[in-house]
């Protein structure tokens, strides 16, 4: 249903059983999928993707040119998957040139109210923003992290997957996969236990991230001594090795 004061452009594409709210408006090059929900005054521009089942509720602002001030007009994309819920006024913008063109947002991921995604960011599956948090361009955030309310992310971070940062965080580093983070600047404050057991991770998983944070954050070793002191860990678990690849290829730099 497509409420008579919206505005949809005839180039636009909508999917099956897709409701449109009063005075919202999407423009030229939206694909919008079957069973999305847009309310009212949201403004949806392209190039834009939208997949399936998707909320977005009012004031939200989707596919807008990014605030970088080299960008000149081009022809940049946003991607969204599937089942996303949008909140109020959150503000998510496309790419840029500079980088792939490309800000692209998964799938099944709860954006609460205010919060801003920037260009060219990459932001993984199950993953909760909650409110007035903000990610600058080309940050990545990966499956299953949860950021705190007001948590500022700085441009090109990369926040790991199943990692927490506590409210009113600064992160200015990267933050490994399953680390909890919060301050000003954010520094760790161990690993995001009861969240990994939440989604099953097995006692022999836990146990081997322990040692691998452990080796890292709480000795007097390096980098590469704690990696080379993980190597049967890295061997035999998945996890630590997602752990201690993320940390070795950082291009900031770990929170410490």
């Amino acid at each position: 249903m497509i409420h008579e004061t919206a505005i949809v452009h005839s180039d636009a594409q909508i999917g099956k059983n897709v409701t449109i709210g009063p005075w919202t408006y999407i423009g030229a090059d939206v694909v919008i999928g079957d069973d999305c929900w847009i309310g009212s005054h949201v403004v949806v521009k392209g190039p834009t993707v939208i997949g399936k089942g998707n909320k977005i509720f009012q004031f939200a602002s989707v596919g807008e040119e990014c605030q970088d001030k080299k960008y000149a007009g081009e022809a940049t994309r946003l991607e969204i998957g599937d089942n996303n819920v949008i909140r109020e006024s959150v503000t998510i913008h496309r790419g840029t040139v500079q980088d792939e063109g490309l800000t692209k947002i998964g799938s099944n991921n709860l954006l609460m109210a205010y919060v801003h995604v920037a260009h060219d960011c990459v932001v993984g599956n199950n993953v909760i923003m909650a409110n007035n948090a903000s990610i600058a361009g080309h940050c990545k955030v990966d499956d299953w992290a949860i950021l705190g309310g007001m948590t500022g992310v700085h441009q090109f971070v990369h926040i790991g997957a199943h990692a927490f940062t506590a409210g009113a965080s600064l992160v200015l580093q990267d933050v490994p996969p399953f680390v909890m983070a919060s301050g000003q600047a954010a520094s760790p404050r161990g690993l995001n236990f009861e969240g990994l057991k939440r989604r099953g991770f097995s006692k022999e998983s836990l146990q081997a991230l322990r040692r691998a944070y452990k080796a890292l954050y709480r000795s007097s070793m390096t980098v590469d001594e704690a990696v080379a002191a993980l190597q049967d860990d890295i061997a035999n678990d998945e996890q630590v090795k997602l752990f201690i690849d993320f940390v070795t290829s950082s291009q900031r730099g770990i929170i410490r």
